[in-house]
């Protein structure tokens, strides 16, 4: 009977455990539309970007078009409406340059979106400036994940 339970309890276990997508399926699938090393928050954190509007008017500061009554000409990228677009900020840096440069790759397990990006290891103590930056990437609609996790690599 224990031995019928505990099978049973297994079975249970393996049928409601969170499937995690498969890392094939995410590769090369996270766009990264704008990266900055300044503007950002001084806590890390996400915001899921739902329209043009809002996509806009969070990358204006790193165009330089702050307060401008009259917009000028200016080349955005493009807000890929079949795509979440995440805004991501890093935090706040004491030293070094932490802008992001490119997407290695992406994965949800658990309900947390864990995005690879390079470890580039520049600036260092000689450059003695707060930074607090952040990047806008896009990954497929369908992903479900209520937290997002920086991982560097090299």
């Amino acid at each position: 009977m224990k031995r019928l339970l505990i099978i049973c309890t297994a079975i249970l276990m393996n049928c409601t455990a969170t499937p995690s997508q498969k890392l094939s399926d995410m590769q090369n699938n996270a766009d990264l539309l704008v990266s900055e090393s300044q503007g950002g928050t001084d806590v890390a954190g996400f915001t899921i970007i739902k329209s043009e509007q809002e996509f806009r008017n969070a990358i204006k500061g790193s165009f330089g078009l702050i307060d401008l009554k009259k917009e000028p000409s200016v080349n955005y990228p493009k807000f890929p409406k079949n795509k979440k677009v995440v805004l991501y900020h890093m935090g706040i840096f004491r030293s070094g340059s932490h802008r992001v440069t490119s997407i290695r790759n992406i994965s949800v397990k658990n309900n947390v979106l864990s995005v690879e990006v390079p470890d580039a290891a520049s600036g260092g103590m000689e450059i003695q400036v707060l930074s607090n930056p952040w990047f806008i990437f896009a990954v497929p609609s369908d992903y479900q994940f209520t937290s997002v996790e920086l991982k560097y690599s090299k």
